[in-house]
């Protein structure tokens, strides 16, 4: 438990040490399945600023003379699970993109938030060398957020929903197609009236031929 404000900085550290650890065997998964050669090429630049994030945080530890320890982070752990879920549904290729890059977001928001509230208290605590550094790693974090949203808002949000209105499409033409055929197999309603007008003529001259022949 923290007992005091420093206390609560060091678990926050730990936790997020943690974090950005889970990131760097993480990112290469997402990158591989990424189809969009934009986005892997994001992903493989966040991949070697996480290290660099990793690198950081191990020098806070050693300003704050602290060894180097993680603390599980449930919840980047628990991001990063929804994420593989994701990775093994069948979807198409840019809605595959989309959905990892939602995955990203959630990872960058995450961590933006960690730092952010970090490097408060690191400057109440009057640690300001300790708040500059880990302000370094919250602009990258930043920096590759806006990079995602670019990417997903330029053309793969996009092409992501063309895909979506093409199958609406196709599933309309099918149905138009169903219905043509039904139509050309059911004869019209004037031909089903004639043709039991034309019945019921007949079954009139047969009963009368047959009172004839009484």
């Amino acid at each position: 438990m923290s007992d005091t404000l420093r206390d609560a900085l060091i678990d926050e550290i730990k936790d997020l040490y943690n974090a950005e650890k889970q990131l760097t065997k993480a990112l290469p998964k997402m990158a591989k399945n990424a189809t969009n050669e934009d986005l892997r090429a994001a992903l493989e630049s966040h991949l070697a600023e996480t290290e660099g994030h990793v690198g950081r945080l191990e020098q806070v530890f050693e300003m704050l003379d602290e060894k180097v320890r993680g603390k599980q982070c449930a919840g980047m752990a628990g991001i990063i699970e929804e994420g593989n879920q994701m990775l093994q549904e069948d979807l198409e290729d840019a809605v595959l993109d989309a959905c990892i890059i939602a995955a990203g977001q959630r990872a960058e928001h995450y961590e933006m938030a960690a730092y952010g509230t970090s490097i408060a208290w690191a400057e109440a605590l009057g640690l300001n060398d300790v708040a500059d550094l880990l302000r370094e790693t919250l602009d990258e974090e930043k920096a590759a957020d806006e990079k995602l949203s670019a990417l997903a808002e330029g053309h793969i949000n996009s092409e992501a929903a063309s895909g979506a209105e093409s199958e609406d499409d196709e599933s309309e033409d099918s149905d138009s197609e169903d219905s043509e055929n039904e139509e050309e197999d059911t004869p019209p309603a004037s031909r089903q009236v004639a043709t039991r007008r034309a019945g019921n003529g007949s079954a009139s001259k047969s009963a009368k031929r047959s009172a004839s022949r009484r």
